[in-house]
């Protein structure tokens, strides 16, 4: 049976499951002991499963990167959490030298089961350090699994699943998904890394959203729906690895394409789809694929400027008008 429950609480229900099923899972990071977190997605735990396994840090994120990084080659499945994207930064030596690469410099002697949460936060006026989505820099590091779940059952499978793999998982949720609502089941559940989602299926044209986008870009293709035109949706859940056969089916069958992602334009995560589509399927293609994406500048704090860099529906509706010519 499903409740309907928020994506915050979703994500909140996998680590309470996860913990009660394995002890060595535990979660760290800033604030996610007695405050539950900053969103309060680790609201809870700290009752539950006490102060070992339930832990305040202070405020260095090389300093969480390297502890989970060290606990999980020690047996344990550490869940870290970054409070804003933006802040792995501090911890990429960590994330990309260590936990990336331990496992195939070991020969596979060493396993790193680590999640390493962290929240995007564009749209609330946060500005240029708190705002990006660096889902590309983390998809093109060799080693990593990248996940950015759509809806509160996805944010519950998809965690859960991460949670049990023995390799390092960046896990990205988006600040403005959290209180959303969603139908999510009683039992137990876990979705399969990778595993695309077709959202909205359709024969005219495919638009391929990550994130956030997904609703933006449903809520495109109910726009131009009116008018007749199909709009086949998907999310791919996991962008690293890739469902790659499943865009691919759906451009052969609609041939043309546009890819909404909320990061930067250049060297994009629409870039490498575009760049996958074009390998693979460039003749099926009717029209030039179209990228709708954040603008190349810093973020603004304003929140009309901010409206302004961000991809919205419009921008998206626009797309499909000029793919469809």
């Amino acid at each position: 049976m499903a409740r309907t429950i928020t994506y915050s609480e979703a994500l909140n229900e996998a680590l309470h499951e996860e913990m009660q099923r394995d002890a060595n899972v535990f979660v760290l990071g800033e604030d996610i002991a007695v405050l539950g977190g900053l969103f309060q997605v680790t609201k809870d735990l700290l009752d539950k499963y006490g102060p070992e396994r339930v832990i305040d840090t202070p405020i260095s994120e090389a300093a969480i990167a390297g502890a989970g990084v060290g606990a999980a080659l020690a047996g344990t499945r550490p869940v870290i959490e970054f409070q804003f994207n933006d802040f792995m930064t501090i911890a990429m030596d960590q994330i990309v030298n260590h936990a990336a690469k331990l496992r195939y410099m070991t020969g596979g002697q060493a396993a790193v089961p680590l999640v390493m949460r962290a929240a995007i936060c564009s749209g609330i006026g946060m500005g240029a350090q708190h705002s990006q989505s660096l889902e590309a820099w983390f998809a093109h590091v060799p080693g990593l699994i990248v996940i950015m779940p759509s809806t509160p059952y996805a944010a519950k499978g998809l965690l859960k699943a991460a949670i049990r793999n023995p390799n390092p998982v960046v896990f990205l949720e988006s600040r403005l998904l959290y209180a959303i609502k969603g139908e999510v089941p009683e039992g137990e559940y876990l979705l399969d890394i990778p595993g695309s989602v077709m959202v909205r299926e359709g024969g005219d044209v495919t638009v391929v959203a990550t994130g956030r986008m997904v609703s933006v870009a449903t809520s495109a293709a109910e726009e131009v729906g009116r008018d007749g035109t199909e709009v086949e949706v998907i999310d791919p859940q996991t962008l690293k690895p890739l469902d790659t056969a499943t865009i691919i089916e759906s451009v052969k069958k609609t041939g043309r394409l546009v890819i909404v992602n909320e990061g930067s334009r250049t060297c994009g995560y629409a870039a490498e789809i575009a760049a996958i589509v074009s390998e693979q399927a460039l003749d099926f293609l009717d029209a030039p694929i179209e990228r709708v994406t954040a603008g190349d500048v810093p973020m603004p704090v304003a929140k009309v400027l901010e409206r302004a860099v961000l991809p919205g529906r419009d921008d998206v509706v626009g797309a499909i008008g000029r793919v469809l010519g």
